[in-house]
């Protein structure tokens, strides 16, 4: 059903949902666009339209070839929308949803586009925020480069900066998707483009091993690991390429690389990646967390959970259908030091056998609990007998107590 946004545009169909609102595929004066309709609780808010407002001169200056421009900003009655140039293509996310993990020189060709995207938005100031493969749009009718890549784009600036008004969410709030947010964030700093440059890291890890570095499992646990754990090496891939991805995956936000450099230096590890397939690579099991009831089962040996998929982005509210586009701009608080310290800082997350558990994961602490049960019931047992033994004694020695002298013969 066709609708007006504005003067200029009209809507015709929709190309996708997410958490901020709802993107149509629309036509405007010089043709057809993408126009992301807000949802109406944000047209409604004074403070965010104000914010809008704004950004519109920042946002429609934002001119890359690996950037979706953003045309206009509309603002009337009670709509908000953003009116952006149409990729004939699909999102990133679907690729992976399809080959799970793709091949290295692939991987490296898209994140490199990105790179290129996220340096000219860093030259004009502007932080993106949510990078992710929701985000990365493949258009399907440009010339393939290398590993048969497609070019990519990136989309979606400034919606995350324009729902975190300071109306809208506290100084203990965050922003983001918490597979891809930077320890800084976790942390409650502001977000700089380093930020950007650790999602879009973690994007690459997650292009070339099918799932991302720190992610599964409650959304609180998946940001402690932002803060407190390394990255698990892939193998079969070169050093030169490895070395990258640490880098970038750095807890201290000045150690990673700016955008142009990483940008630089994917395309000159592009060469050593031809023809290496995509990497076979065992996928950790998730820890989702359990109820109580399940803990209580599995800890006492009555029943046993079988560890779910894990996914690439870890859904807040339990039970909760993702998005068609996945698009979930999240607000969390932020944790307190002490939840923060689930291990030392800088403790490896090595890889582990199958069935093996993570200490301080959910599957771990029941069967910490399972053993310690243990323990008691037969420490229990071990001192009911004493006392038991014990008791008899007593009993028989009150009972058949030999006289003293007889007693004192029987010594040598």
């Amino acid at each position: 059903m066709a609708r007006n946004i504005g003067s200029r545009y009209t809507t015709h169909q929709i190309l996708g949902r997410g958490s901020a609102g709802t993107v149509w595929l629309g036509e405007g004066p010089e043709g057809p666009v993408a126009v992301k309709l807000l949802r109406e609780d944000l047209a409604s808010d004074q403070e965010l339209v104000g914010r809008f407002v704004q950004e519109r001169t920042a946002l429609l200056g934002l001119d890359h070839p690996r950037v979706v421009k953003v045309r206009d900003l509309v603002v009337d009655g009670n709509d908000l929308a953003l009116v952006m140039d149409l990729v004939r293509g699909t999102d990133l996310r679907t690729r992976l949803d399809r080959e799970r993990r793709l091949a290295p020189e692939a991987a490296v060709a898209i994140v490199a586009d990105v790179a290129d995207a996220l340096a000219a938005a860093h030259a004009a100031g502007i932080v993106h925020r949510d990078v992710k493969p929701e985000n990365i749009l493949l258009d399907m009718e440009g010339p393939l480069g290398p590993g048969g890549a497609h070019p990519a784009l990136l989309t979606d600036f400034g919606v995350a900066k324009l729902i975190d008004t300071p109306g809208r969410t506290k100084a203990t709030r965050i922003i983001g998707t918490p597979d891809y947010l930077a320890p800084e964030i976790v942390e409650g700093l502001p977000p700089r483009a380093a930020v950007d440059i650790y999602a879009l890291a973690t994007v690459l890890y997650e292009l070339l091993a099918g799932f991302t570095p720190f992610g599964g499992g409650h959304p609180g646990a998946v940001l402690r690991r932002h803060v407190t754990e390394t990255v698990v090496p892939l193998p079969g891939i070169p050093e030169e390429l490895w070395q990258l991805v640490v880098q970038c995956l750095a807890k201290a936000p000045a150690s990673r690389l700016r955008a142009s450099e990483l940008a630089t230096r994917l395309k000159d590890v592009l060469p050593l990646l031809k023809g290496i397939p995509p990497l076979d690579v065992d996928e950790p099991d998730a820890e989702p967390a359990p109820e109580a009831h399940e803990e209580d089962a599995y800890a006492t040996g009555t029943g046993a959970r079988e560890p779910g998929p894990r996914r690439a982005a870890v859904p807040l509210v339990p039970g909760a259908s993702a998005d068609s586009n996945r698009d979930t701009h999240t607000s969390m608080r932020v944790p307190a030091p002490d939840e923060l310290s689930g291990g030392p800082l800088g403790t490896a997350r090595a890889p582990r056998s199958a069935g093996a558990r993570r200490p301080g994961s959910a599957r771990h602490k029941a069967g910490v609990v399972r053993k310690r049960r243990i323990t008691l019931t037969i420490a229990a047992v071990v001192v009911a007998g004493a006392l038991g033994a014990g008791g008899y004694l007593a009993v028989s020695g009150d009972a058949e107590t030999p006289p003293q002298d007889s007693k004192q013969s029987s010594l040598p």
